[in-house]
């Protein structure tokens, strides 16, 4: 934030006033301005620059209490300040160097970060030729003072940059209808819930990489992944390792944060033995990054979608879903439902929004009896030729909503897979073929397209999955 400071000067000829720019301003990250969300019962992080070596006072307006730091040589400063339970109060913070600087209309609440690819990044008003489902009615609910957006202006930087651009605005229909509707939908199922002021802050690029989210340390168990190469290619610029965590993440950390969401993958899906460990080490290192090592990140399953007949994708969702066994405080939404076969981007987004608000209310908000998770496959035992697969997440059984129970595939020792018969017993999803005398496997909706049509009884459905590890090309 730049002020321009007024200075009287006498000259031999007479009095006369100055303008000096900013030689003493008070320099604020952009993510600090009027309107902002703080995260709620937290020590959260208020810095910004000045002139060396001076003194640094921060008020906070709801306790009137003061924090007080020094400048270091390069006029750097940083404070943190305690924030009590969120509410619908409006504050202000006062700070004061060699000039006084007041952010005001302030709330405190619950602070998320969005992230990722196109699928997060798709707005309310959709893209050209591509809807959202329900758009109108999402605009027409959208007024409310008490969620507070932030989108992050796109920047691919070669270091980490010294801020970002973006404003903080108040949910309406002209600002909702450029956000993401993942976001948004997973922001307002919060406040609805939680009743409390919702801070939500966009920071994506469609068709980027996940290796374009790391930092350079995390990145450095991967040599092959040069962050030179692709430099001078601009069209790639969403896909250069460390690039958008230099221009999209790093300067707004360590702002106060409750979590994150994140819907990505589609661009790494040729990539899915990679994706393994490289998601994990991404979310690893954004923890790193905050100085929180488990704060809840919870994330989308890419939908199924017809790419070019390789089933490769089916390898990143498995990806993803390890990723959510292997991470703590992670969380999965699953998609298997509302694909599009010939649209790589769904209009079906309220659903995705509401099954990430699910995890976050349950896992992080600690909302007791709500289902967050559709069925993940378990284990399995053959019977009479009959696969039993037994799963996680379905206390109350599984449903198809009246329709055939499909998508699944059996094999044998010859490791070819088989169309096969399926159904709900009790607890137990039975999987069988009269081709296959032996069955060795099952596969679910292992495909890059896909209808599934498994779920719980709560109507959350099903991850693809596969029983066996056998190699593919």
């Amino acid at each position: 934030m730049k002020i321009k400071r007024f200075y009287y000067l006498p000259l031999v000829l007479g009095i006369f006033l100055v303008s000096v720019p900013n030689s003493l301003a008070i320099d604020l990250p952009a993510i600090f301005q009027n309107g902002m969300v703080l995260q709620q019962n937290s020590e959260v992080a208020v810095w910004g620059t000045t002139n060396p070596n001076i003194k640094v006072t921060v008020t906070t307006g709801w306790n009137r209490e003061s924090y007080n730091t020094f400048s270091g040589k390069n006029g750097k400063w940083q404070v943190d300040v305690s924030t009590p339970q969120g509410g619908f109060n409006e504050y202000e913070i006062t700070i004061e160097a060699d000039e006084t600087v007041t952010l005001e209309n302030i709330l405190i609440g619950e602070v998320w970060l969005s992230s990722g690819q196109s699928n997060m990044a798709m707005p309310v008003k959709g893209y050209i030729n591509q809807p959202i489902n329900k758009s109108m009615d999402i605009l027409m609910d959208a007024k409310n003072p008490y969620i507070r957006l932030f989108e992050i202006e796109r920047n691919s930087a070669s270091k980490p940059a010294p801020d970002i651009k973006g404003t903080w605005t108040k949910s309406n229909i002209h600002t909702v209808k450029d956000f993401s509707v993942v976001a948004f939908i997973f922001g307002k199922q919060l406040f609805e819930k939680l009743e409390i002021p919702i801070g939500l802050i966009g920071s994506y690029w469609g068709g980027s990489s996940v290796e374009a989210w790391m930092n350079a340390k995390a990145l450095d168990e991967y040599p092959s992944l040069d962050p030179s190469l692709q430099k001078n290619q601009e069209k790639n610029a969403n896909r250069i390792p460390s690039a958008l965590f230099n221009g999209m993440i790093k300067p707004i950390i360590p702002y106060g944060i409750k979590g994150a969401i994140w819907y990505q993958g589609e661009t790494n899906r040729d990539r899915a033995k990679e994706y393994r460990s490289l998601f994990p080490d991404m979310i690893r290192s954004w923890r790193e990054e905050w100085g929180i090592s488990d704060f809840p990140f919870y994330f989308v399953q890419i939908a199924p979608y017809s790419y070019d007949g390789s089933n490769m994708s089916a390898f990143l969702r498995e990806a993803q879903l390890k990723t959510m066994q292997k991470v703590s405080h992670s969380g999965m939404a699953v998609t298997m439902d509302i694909g599009e076969k010939n649209n790589i981007h769904p209009a079906k987004k309220i659903p995705v929004g509401e099954r990430l608000s699910f995890w976050a209310l349950a896992k992080t908000y600690g909302i007791e009896g709500l289902p967050y998770s559709g069925p993940v496959y378990q284990a399995m035992d053959v019977k009479d030729n009959k696969v039993h697969l037994s799963f996680k997440y379905a206390p109350n059984g599984f449903t198809t909503f009246d329709r055939e129970l499909t998508a699944f595939e059996v094999a044998g020792e010859n490791k070819k897979f088989v169309p096969a018969n399926a159904t709900i017993s009790n607890d137990k999803i039975i999987v069988w073929s009269e081709e296959v005398n032996e069955p060795k496997a099952v596969r679910y909706c292992f495909k890059d397209w896909c209808v599934g049509n498994l779920y719980n009884t709560a109507g959350l459905p099903a991850s693809s999955f596969r029983t066996d590890d056998w190699n593919v090309k």
